[in-house]
Order: C-alpha cells, then structure tokens, then sequence
C-alpha cells in the first residue's frame, strides 16, 4: 500500500474517507494536529517549544515537525503505509518533507484531492451537528451519516448539537483561504504526477467516493 496525503477542503468528507482507506488497508492516519498535542511537554525542550508556539499562535518550526514526523512514520504500524492528514500546508513542507522521504528511503507515494463545490460543501456544514460528549460527527445531508435517532449520539446516545463555528462567515473565510493556500501545493503535486483528483458531489455517496479512491488506490 502506498503512503498516501490526503487533501480536502472543509466538508468534503476527508474524516470519513480516510477511516475508511485506513480501516479497509490496515494503514494509520497520521494527524499532525495530534502528534502535537502529543509531544505537548514542559518537560522536554520539544515539548516546550511546541507549548510556546501553539499557546502563542505561531507555527511550530518546520525541524521539529520533520523530526516528530519522521519518528512517527518509522513506528511498526507504518510498515505498510499510512494517511497524512494535516500536512503538508506549503510548498515549503512539501519539499521538505520530500527530502525527508528520500533520506529515509521510502517513496513519495499518491496524493489525493478531494474536489468539493463552495455551495455544497456550505450547505454541508450547515447539516453538521455533533456530539459534545464524545466528539463523533453527524451530517443531516447525508443519509449515510445521519444518526440513528434523531439528534441522539450512536455511540454514547447524548443529545447531538450544531457546533458554535459553522456559521456562514466562518465557513466561507476557511473554505476561500484554504484553496489559495492549497492552490500551489496541488499544482505541485499535479507536476510530480502523483496527484489524483475525485469530485464530490449530492449524488454520490461515501461509499460511492470510497470505491473511486480504492480503484487508484488498487490500480494507480
């Protein structure tokens, strides 16, 4: 199985798409937002370096990112590849973390873009609810993400709620800077030829979307 970097604006369905290709190939999800919750220490130097970023809303240096990274990928799981999610962001990472693949002998794998339209992937954050107990997510757009009983949890049967940031403000502010920012990275990646795009839209369903990133997964 190959390595693979998953990149989807907000409500594409990237949460739902990656448990899936991890579930169904026995491959991690590497989120580096928990990786850096993780090495969250005061104890160590990393540790306190990465505290005093994040509590100061500065980035956490790119060497450290690598490193903690690169610790992570050379752990028994990753054996058979794994789901990047949440990095790279930049050209800059992506070079990088380019050299750090070849340093450690590993090939830089496929990237899939998860295509999704502005109006859609709106209306979709509009239907999302949530559960404020145990976290899982709910969309009321699609019925194979509903919860089983009306505003009630699955897993922990707590009374689901809408989160207080999807709003419209904030959802077109994230959408529209998260495209200029992953505009040169998937042009960069469409120039390595290792980029794979599938669209999403109302007619398809997850499992639907699944079966077209299993077949480049299985035939790229």
């Amino acid at each position: 199985m190959k390595n693979i970097i998953l990149l989807a604006p907000p409500a594409a369905g990237k949460g739902t798409q990656g448990k899936l290709i991890s579930e169904t190939y026995h491959i991690p999800t590497i989120s580096i937002g928990e990786i850096m919750r993780n090495a969250r220490n005061p104890e160590t130097e990393v540790g306190r370096i990465i505290i005093e970023c994040q509590d100061n809303r500065k980035l956490v240096p790119l060497d450290i990112t690598l490193k903690l990274m690169k610790d992570r990928i050379n752990e028994k799981d990753c054996e058979n590849g794994y789901i990047l999610d949440g990095f790279p962001r930049s050209i800059e990472q992506a070079e990088e973390y380019d050299r750090m693949l070849k340093e450690m002998g590993k090939d830089e794998g496929i990237v899939i873009f998860m295509d999704i339209d502005k109006d859609l992937a709106f209306k979709r954050t509009m239907s999302r609810i949530v559960c404020p107990t145990c976290g899982s997510t709910y969309n009321l757009l699609v019925p194979e993400l509903k919860p089983k009983e009306e505003n009630i949890c699955d897993n922990c049967h707590n009374v689901l709620k809408k989160r207080t940031d999807d709003n419209e403000e904030t959802f077109y502010k994230g959408f529209n800077t998260y495209m200029e920012n992953t505009f040169d990275l998937i042009k960069y990646y469409e120039d390595k030829k290792i980029l794979r795009k599938v669209i999403v839209d109302e007619e398809k369903t997850p499992q639907e979307l699944f079966e077209e990133i299993k077949e480049i997964l299985e035939n790229d």
